[in-house]
Formats: structure tokens, C-alpha cells, sequence
């Protein structure tokens, strides 16, 4: 039997009690369903050597070849991660596209007498799903957009806001990037497919009657890009702007870039990466505070000369869209600045 989903977070895909993906190892890192496990029935280096064959030997030998090592990977699978599985378990699989891994193992599991089902066009079919809704969208709810100077603690504000009820859409969380140069964050980014299928699961859990906020960004998030559909709703949202003194924002960030600090070499080598765009002396001068550990200074000065002209610039791309300002005097209490977006939320949508 086969299964088409419909949507991306298709109600009928909680019916199964397990959602397997027998693609290698590789494919399922790059994106998956989620919630599904990797039981792979080809690892990297088999389906490598059964392409291989396939094309210099024949389809045949390549066919017998794979068949023995999907019967071999499936053996291990029964008896190790499915050992546990009752007769009344139910699991969905996929493989690619074509389906022959997937309905190699769908005929052994069901003839041991398990419910099980195959997706149709397998994660290709999907994936259909994730762009159509990335890319063409609409975005469903009304979209507000947080705004304001590097440092302003926008995304510590979008996660109150989101704990205090609001509805919010998180792409430096979905990206794990802070969305500048020194924004990579520990365990680095997910592919560009496993980005947008997370966003297009936020996306389609969104209350259509509420507004979502989301953060200012430009059109990329370290190296992902953000889908048209996100990026579209973000050009064409009002916008609340937090307006913070820089020195508060510097010291903001030198507490929120604990990890860049601790790491000299790759805090020099950003600093380095400026110069194209910076006089000399200045390119030292930072370099020489972030060897004496004067962050919140070194910090101050990244924003005065580097961040906020360029941000200064961006804005005023967007400054017919904004709709409110939020004067913050400094970043210390941050549950006291949601509640005073979120009263301006109410204000706007109200």
C-alpha cells in the first residue's frame, strides 16, 4: 500500500506509530521527515559501489548485488531497532524517489505480518510539499517584523514574546545562527533543505488569525537563504523597532558572544576578514582590544563603524513600514522589554 501526503504536517502521518526513512545515512543528515529513523538499507559506501556497478558492469549485477545487501540490512534492522515491535505496529517508509529501496523493505516487513505503508514518490513527494510552501506560499498569519541595531537582544525578546504567548517564528533558532559574522553557533547550521522543511512545518502550524512576529534579517542567515515566501512577508510587514544606546548594546553582546571570546583565533580571523572594508588602524585597534579582552569596547566600536551604517542603510529601505519604536535605555531586563513590545503588538493588531 502507498501514502501521498497532502501537506507538509499531514494529520494522517501521526497514524503511524513509526515514520522510517531507508535512505543512507547521508541523505536522511541532509533532511528528513521529522520524527523519522534512519534505517538505512544501502549505507553510503554500499549505494556507492551498487551506482558504480550499475554503470560499468550491468543493471543486472548491480540489482543482485543491492538485493543481497537490502535483505542483509534488513535482517539487522528486524533484529535490532524493529526487535521490539508488536504485531499491531504500524510504520510508514520511504526511500528517494523511485521506490525500490523502500518497497524492498516494505515487502519483508509485511510479510512478517506488520501494517505497513509506502510514501508515494517517496521524499521527493515531500519535499514538493516544503517548497511549495517556502517558496510560494502565502505565509498564513499577518507578519510583524522585530526591528533594531545589532545588539538589540531581538531574538532574546522574539523568545519572551513567544513565552509570554505570542506567536513567533524564530529563523536565527531554525538556522542556529545569530545572522551576523560572528553568528556561528555550535553544532553549525542545518543544510538549506533541512532549514526550509523546519520553517515550512512553523509556517503551516501557524494560527492564520493571529500575527507572527518574526526578526528583522537580511536574505540570508549565515549560508542559508531565506525561502521568497518568508522573505516576501518580512519586505512587506510593519515593523516595531527597539531602540537601544549603543553602549547598552555592546555590553549586551559582549555577555551574549561568550563563545566568539573564548575562542581568540576565530574572533581574530572575523576581525581580519573586515579589512577590504576598514582603514588599517582601525582593523588594529580592534584587534588589539580583542587581545587585551575588551570586549564590551571592542564590541562598541564594531557597531559604531561597521554594523550600524550598514544597518542605518538597510533600514531605510524599509522606514515606510515602520509602525512603532521602542525606547529601551538598556538590555538588563528583557522580561520588562517584551512586555513593552507586546503591549505594542496589541496596539497594532488590536
Amino acid at each position: 500500500m502507498t501514502f501521498r501526503p497532502t501537506r507538509v504536517a499531514d494529520p494522517a502521518l501521526a497514524g503511524f506509530d513509526d515514520i522510517i526513512d531507508v535512505r543512507s545515512p547521508s541523505e536522511y543528515a541532509a533532511d528528513h521527515l521529522p520524527g523519522a529513523i534512519n534505517l538505512p538499507v544501502l549505507d553510503d559506501v554500499q549505494r556507492a559501489q551498487v551506482g558504480t556497478i550499475y554503470k560499468q558492469v550491468s543493471p543486472f549485477d548491480a540489482r543482485k548485488l543491492g538485493g543481497a545487501l537490502v535483505a542483509a540490512n534488513a535482517a539487522r534492522h528486524i533484529a535490532g531497532p524493529l526487535s521490539d515491535r508488536g504485531g499491531g505496529w504500524r510504520a510508514l517508509i520511504y526511500c528517494w524517489r523511485g521506490g525500490q529501496r523502500s518497497g524492498s523493505f516494505q515487502t519483508i516487513l509485511s510479510q512478517i505480518g506488520w501494517r505497513v505503508q509506502r510514501i508515494e514518490g517517496g521524499y521527493k513527494t515531500w519535499r514538493g510539499l516544503v517548497v511549495d510552501r517556502v517558496q510560494n506560499g502565502p505565509v498564513a498569519a499577518p507578519v510583524i517584523v522585530l526591528d533594531g541595531n545589532t545588539g538589540s537582544a531581538k531574538t532574546a525578546i522574539l523568545q519572551r514574546l513567544a513565552a509570554r504567548g505570542a506567536q513567533v517564528i524564530d529563523l536565527e533558532g531554525l538556522a542556529n545562527h545569530r545572522g551576523s559574522l560572528f553568528g556561528a553557533m555550535a553544532g553549525g547550521q542545518p543544510g538549506q533543505r533541512m532549514f526550509e522543511s523546519r520553517l515550512a512545518i512553523a509556517i503551516e502550524g501557524l494560527d492564520p488569525a493571529r500575527p507572527v512576529v518574526v526578526e528583522a534579517e537580511s536574505s540570508r542567515i549565515g549560508d542559508i537563504t531565506v525561502p521568497k515566501a518568508m522573505w516576501q512577508a518580512i519586505c512587506a510587514a510593519p515593523r516595531i523597532r527597539l531602540e537601544v544606546p549603543v553602549t547598552a548594546r555592546a555590553e549586551y553582546s559582549a555577555r551574549d558572544y561568550t563563545d566568539v571570546v573564548a575562542d581568540p583565533a576565530r574572533l581574530d580571523a572575523i576581525i581580519a576578514a573586515l579589512a577590504p572594508l576598514h582603514p588599517a588602524e582601525r582593523i588594529a585597534g580592534w584587534r588589539a582590544q580583542a587581545r587585551e579582552g575588551a570586549w564590551a569596547a571592542l564590541a562598541e566600536g564594531l557597531m559604531r563603524d561597521h554594523y550600524d551604517p550598514r544597518y542605518l542603510k538597510h533600514r531605510g529601505r524599509y522606514a515606510a513600514r515602520e509602525r512603532a519604536v521602542v525606547t529601551l535605555p538598556d538590555l538588563r531586563d528583557l522580561d520588562a522589554a517584551a512586555a513593552r513590545v507586546e503591549a505594542e503588538l496589541a496596539r497594532l493588531t488590536g
